[in-house]
């Protein structure tokens, strides 16, 4: 999606160790115009999966599932990293390891929003390690529903994320694949 690679050109900036920092259109401040085109986009390549729902993280995972959510016609459920009161206490867990925060989360799904008859496409903001994304593929499986697809708006192919995906046997897609940063500069796929 060449509008998303010329924003990662023209405002992301490599903090090294592997961080993109993009938070001025997408993780912080968001790009409303380019939110729905990635949200269309997404959708364009998942459409043929019928999803029932929409599962992401908290928190930089949902404008991107809204957008796309909205094109397909679909909820979007986010993985809380924190259990309110008002969850029932029937919830699926799953661990993951945040390696913006560098510290473990554990992600919450109220089993009212998960339900066997769910087809699922899971969407985040970045495929680096698959971490998250695995995390919330364990939360499908504990809830019995369908995983359909996984997308991604940016992806980090050097961190070996998607080969960890590739046995799920689901389509996942990514709309920018970054190979490596050269004089801290991404190069694409």
């Amino acid at each position: 999606m060449q509008l998303l690679k010329d924003k990662i050109l023209n405002e992301g900036r490599y903090l090294g160790n592997g961080i993109l920092k993009v938070d001025s259109f997408m993780n912080h401040q968001i790009d409303p115009v380019l939110m729905r085109q990635i949200g269309e986009e997404i959708a364009r390549r998942f459409q043929d999966q019928k999803p029932t729902r929409i599962l992401t993280a908290e928190s930089s995972g949902i404008a991107p599932s809204l957008a796309t959510a909205l094109v397909l016609g679909v909820p979007v459920v986010y993985a809380r990293k924190q259990q309110p009161v008002t969850m029932n206490d029937g919830a699926f867990r799953a661990k993951s390891e945040s390696h913006t925060f560098k510290k473990d989360v554990e992600l919450i799904v109220s089993s009212q929003y998960l339900t066997k008859a769910d087809r699922i496409l899971i969407i985040d903001d970045f495929l680096a390690t698959a971490r998250t994304i695995v995390a919330l593929v364990d939360l499908v499986k504990e809830s019995g529903a369908t995983l359909v697809g996984i997308g991604a708006v940016i992806e980090k192919s050097f961190e070996g994320g998607r080969e960890k995906l590739v046995p799920l046997g689901v389509q996942v897609e990514s709309l920018a694949r970054i190979k490596s940063f050269e004089n801290d500069r991404p190069e694409f796929l």
